[in-house]
């Protein structure tokens, strides 16, 4: 086994249980000749005790991602017993259906993504270690769940940080990727191949009960609607009509069969349209809204645009605010870490005042606690959600 020793003067961040060590953190190394992306390595501190046992990668800034604090095999029995572990939380908050099975580094599998939608598992591989080691995930996912399916969505970009090419395809016998999931009794169809991120957002479920009665009899507008889940929930509360936009056709598509097949057609419409010149034209034309609801795509990858940014959330949340009725309610989030609560509280206060509206907070929530979050890795704590009364 490869030996990795950290340098003496290192902040405590790994000590107090951070999963990442970086490339300038890194002092000798013991069978380096040996050493190659993915490869796992042992870590020890500068004194020689040990931190960890992990993947390690050249080409990435975060050298080793830390999976165990044992010295144990990192093999299919490891991930069985790790996936367990996730699941038994899960099934303690009483998901039974659809929800995030491993998140990454807050189920202490750093790289790793897995969502259940009932009998079927997408898997995504973030990092060059967890690329190697999909093997025996999935044969650890096959044992414990005997799943109809399991499909890969691994194309995103971030991938390239760790020399990796977009990818995604099958992990099990070739399926029917367009599957139907049930939430909070209503039927939604969901292109796992096609879909955006896993096919489906799973971040919102709990946030979406919060807008049962601010949506009774009112009309509503849903921003970046996707595949409309919150307009058919707000339908299914007793939304007098909602209006939901979205640029990507599909998308709109399977939101127009989603209504169609709960029985919403009539009050849910919806139109494919760019969200920000959608907003800009409406404020100009003086139509209003009881509810807006604005869920947003991640609209920063890296800390070097989040001015830009920053900026693109005050507009559309801005635009918002001009198209809500006295009194009205705007429902607004921002998925990302690297905006924090307190830029993301400012952004809001500082539309509300370019607009000369007064501002009433109901409730600040974060993602659904399948998504699970551990303090000692911010980076998993990454969705604010907000419901303010604009007066």
């Amino acid at each position: 086994m490869i030996k990795v020793f950290l340098k003496k003067k290192i902040s405590t961040r790994i000590a107090e249980g951070h999963l990442w060590v970086y490339q300038n953190e890194i002092g000798d190394v013991v069978g380096s000749s040996d050493i190659y992306g993915g490869v796992i390595v042992d870590v020890f501190s500068s004194n020689g005790s040990f931190v960890g046992r992990g993947y390690y990668n050249p080409l990435s800034q975060i050298a080793i991602r830390l999976l165990s604090t044992q010295q144990e095999p990192i093999d299919e029995a490891f991930f069985l017993k790790k996936i367990k572990v996730a699941l038994a939380y899960r099934q303690q908050l009483g998901f039974t259906e659809n929800y995030r099975l491993v998140n990454s580094e807050a189920d202490h599998i750093p790289g790793l993504v897995i969502d259940r939608f009932n009998d079927y598992l997408v898997v995504q591989c973030h990092t060059l270690g967890i690329d190697l080691l999909k093997p025996a995930i999935v044969n650890a996912l096959n044992s414990l769940f005997r799943p109809k399916g399991i499909y890969e969505r691994s194309d995103i970009p971030q991938r390239s940080l760790e020399g990796l090419p977009m990818t995604k395809g099958f992990l099990s016998t070739p399926f029917d990727t367009r599957i139907t999931l049930t939430e909070g009794g209503l039927k939604f169809y969901v292109d796992l191949e096609n879909g955006l991120k896993t096919g489906y957002f799973l971040d919102n479920q709990h946030n979406k009960t919060l807008i049962k009665h601010i949506v009774k009899n009112a009309d509503v507008l849903d921003m970046f609607c996707y595949t409309g889940s919150f307009s058919l929930f707000a339908a299914a509360y007793g939304a007098k009509r909602v209006l939901g936009v979205d640029y990507a056709e599909a998308a709109v598509s399977l939101a127009k069969a989603n209504a169609q097949r709960n029985g919403y057609a009539e009050i849910c419409n919806f139109e494919v349209k760019n969200a920000f010149d959608f907003l800009k034209v409406q404020a100009k034309g003086k139509k209003q809204f009881d509810v807006v609801i604005l869920d947003p795509p991640v609209l920063l990858q890296a800390k070097a645009n989040i001015e830009k940014a920053l900026g693109a959330y005050k507009e559309i949340n801005l635009r918002a605010m001009q198209l809500l009725k006295p009194g009205g309610f705007l429902v607004t989030t921002c998925a990302t870490h690297l905006v924090t609560e307190e830029a993301f509280s400012t952004v809001l206060k500082d539309a509300a005042a370019d607009v000369k509206r007064d501002l009433r907070p109901v409730s600040l929530q974060t993602q659904s606690a399948d998504h699970a979050i551990t303090w000692n890795m911010p980076n998993t704590q990454y969705l604010k959600f907000w419901i303010i009364q604009v007066n």
